[in-house]
């Protein structure tokens, strides 16, 4: 709730103004019972027409000023509570940005989707709907109790024990029903989780016509959000009912009571049972601000958890700038992920040199990506050092390092828009020099060149109107506008046949040549021209050496090669 608390004083004048114009609108519905005792027991009761019309008048007059204030606050209420939701994501988001690869791990993305959409909303509501409905409660409750009091005042016995039990009963709910909405998101997030693993890898699952498993999966995931609703709607559809039973059982009391009542003041017993109705509409309403409340604390702690999370990273207090040449050392560096025993890197120990080209290769789950991924610091070592010209990465600038350095992925990643904005993505102000340069390295000048709209063409999210190797060659154009001291490539050639890989190494080779590049392949084909080339296995380093080097001496090196090569060079 302090996070709530925090968001609103943020805007605490247009928060008191819609209090202000609620409290005008709750005020104007308290007092049309009184007017119309007033009409009854002076006008209807003496037969004065002037005493009719003047409470009448008075009534219309009051009803238009609670209308006023009803839209009035309809208007700050909204106005406020979609600015805090507006703020609230901008600062979730901007938080997921300074998060470490291992933060985002531990929080998983589905679950930070979640909280970034569905808990701010959940929020959002009830901040919204503490200004349209939570404050009026309290002013309804008092204000018709205290006018009850004062025109009945032997009715008060029978108010203080239904709101006794209705306290009772609202108590309940709450306690059952905080834990039970809690799970509620906790579903939802498996349930974001699933779809949006469905639809990232739908065109795989219907290759593999997994169909069938994906809606058992999608089933049980939505099977246990639902159980989870349900659990929580039981406790509101208890109480709620509980809670409006009480309150008639009370206006039942009352009628039965009003035989003693004076006949001339039938009025003042018509305005009881009216505000004994305003009174039940504020105890319902406060059984679904509560089960709101219980909802945007639970959120509230989500987002709050995104909020004070600390980067697994610690910025530099002072940190070092170096003019990056692209020399690369790991000094008996370790690496583990959070959560496993194993270690992904077992003391590594290797140096490059400004301007080498390494290949690195190695069996899948070597440790090849987690490898590079250390260089950028998108990870930092469980043990020993990575330095970049002499200086360790920790104490570095983190921004002039990562300016230095361009990363091709694995997966090719691609963004909705045109592939000239894609790949202006590496550098904004790129000139058209430079891009015709890129995208002829990567030998992407041709396929661009074959749509009508050149540049311009639109692309789908993640590029799914291109081809494999399309996307994985406007990834290395994108890279390589940068002009990099560093550049990775983190197999991502694996879509291009031979002869394009070769183009696009060969470019490599002849306009890169000041860059220090990390080769990662699977192919051996690919790596056995680099300068030198690095073999992983289980983590660590079975070899560095020259190709001819580790041909001699690498058994590992030795196994991929027969695999690949030998066994054709035999045949």
């Amino acid at each position: 709730m302090k996070l709530i608390l925090k968001y609103i004083r943020r805007h605490i004048r247009m928060f008191l103004t819609a209090i202000f114009f609620l409290t005008v609108e709750t005020i104007a519905e308290l007092l049309q019972p009184t007017f119309m005792s007033y009409i009854v027991d002076k006008g209807v009761k003496n037969r004065s027409v002037d005493w009719i019309l003047l409470y009448g008048g008075i009534m219309l007059g009051t009803a238009a000023l609670g209308a006023l204030g009803a839209v009035m606050r309809n208007i700050y209420a909204s106005r406020t509570s979609q600015q805090i939701g507006k703020e609230m994501r901008s600062e979730i988001y901007g938080k997921i940005q300074t998060l470490s690869f291992e933060n985002i791990d531990r929080l998983q993305p589905a679950s930070l989707i979640t909280r970034i959409t569905n808990d701010v909303t959940q929020i959002q509501n009830f901040i919204n709907g503490s200004m349209r409905i939570m404050m009026k409660v309290p002013i309804i409750c008092v204000g018709a109790i205290t006018l009850i009091i004062l025109q009945t005042p032997q009715q008060l016995p029978v108010l203080l024990v239904i709101i006794c039990i209705s306290g009772v009963l609202i108590w309940l709910n709450m306690k059952l029903g905080y834990p039970r909405f809690g799970r509620m998101q906790v579903k939802l997030d498996r349930l974001n989780e699933v779809s949006r693993e469905f639809l990232t890898s739908i065109r795989v699952v219907k290759a593999f016509h997994a169909e069938e498993q994906e809606e058992e999966k999608f089933a049980e995931a939505s099977g246990g959000f639902a159980a989870a609703g349900i659990s929580a709607m039981r406790v509101l559809a208890v109480f709620s009912p509980l809670i409006n039973l009480t309150v008639n059982l009370g206006i039942v009391i009352l009628l039965l009571l009003s035989g003693r009542q004076d006949a001339g003041e039938i009025g003042k017993l018509m305005a009881s049972i009216n505000y004994m109705t305003q009174v039940l509409f504020a105890l319902g309403m406060i059984t679904h601000i509560l089960n709101s409340a219980v909802r945007a604390v639970a959120s509230s702690r989500r987002v709050e958890e995104v909020l004070t999370e600390e980067p697994a990273q610690k910025l530099p207090l002072a940190p070092v700038e170096i003019d990056i040449k692209g020399e690369i050392t790991f000094l008996h560096t370790t690496f583990s992920y959070e959560g496993t025993s194993i270690p992904a890197l077992e003391d590594i120990s290797f140096t490059v040199n400004p301007g080498e080209t390494i290949g690195i290769i190695g069996p899948t789950g070597s440790g090849k990506s987690t490898l590079v991924n250390l260089i950028p610091r998108f990870y930092d070592p469980t043990k020993g050092e990575v330095l970049v010209d002499g200086s360790e990465i920790s104490k570095v600038d983190t921004d002039l390092l990562r300016h230095a350095i361009s990363v091709v992925p694995q997966k090719a990643l691609l963004f909705s828009g045109t592939i000239a904005q894609n790949l202006r993505w590496g550098k904004e102000d790129a000139t058209e020099e430079e891009v015709q340069t890129a995208i002829r390295i990567a030998c992407a000048d041709e396929f661009i060149a074959g749509f009508p709209a050149g540049l311009d063409t639109r692309l789908n999210q993640g590029g799914v109107n291109l081809s494999g190797g399309q996307k994985q060659r406007l990834s290395i154009a994108r890279a390589l506008i940068r002009r990099p001291k560093i550049l990775i490539l983190d197999d991502c050639t694996s879509a291009l046949d031979a002869s394009t890989e070769a183009e696009v190494l060969k470019g490599l080779e002849e306009e890169a040549a000041e860059m220090t590049v990390l080769l990662i392949s699977q192919r051996i084909s690919t790596v056995m021209n680099t300068d030198r080339v690095l073999c992983m296995e289980e983590g660590q380093i079975r070899g560095f050496g020259t190709h001819e080097e580790l041909l001699e001496r690498c058994p590992a090196y030795q196994a991929i090669y027969q695999s690949q090569i030998g066994g054709e060079q035999n045949g």
